[in-house]
């Protein structure tokens, strides 16, 4: 949780006056239950993704493109 109160603080200072980039791997719907307390992730979440451009991207991953390029050419 304390995690979760650090992000918060340096979310509060950028807020508004500063870009903020997060890149994750895992769904913006799942976000909420990966942060422990709900409070914190309300919190979290609002000055995430009000006003944020989205982008999601799409295909396969390219260290496995990578990896099977690798294989091919041994």
């Amino acid at each position: 949780m304390v995690e979760a109160q650090f992000l918060l603080d340096i979310l509060d200072d950028r807020y508004g006056r500063m870009a903020t980039m997060l890149v994750s791997q895992f769904p913006i719907p799942t976000w909420h239950a990966r942060i422990p307390d709900p409070t914190l992730a309300d919190a979290i979440l609002d000055r995430l993704v009000h006003n944020a451009h989205h982008i999601e991207l799409q295909g396969e991953s390219q260290n496995k493109i990578r990896a099977q390029r690798t294989m091919a050419s041994t």
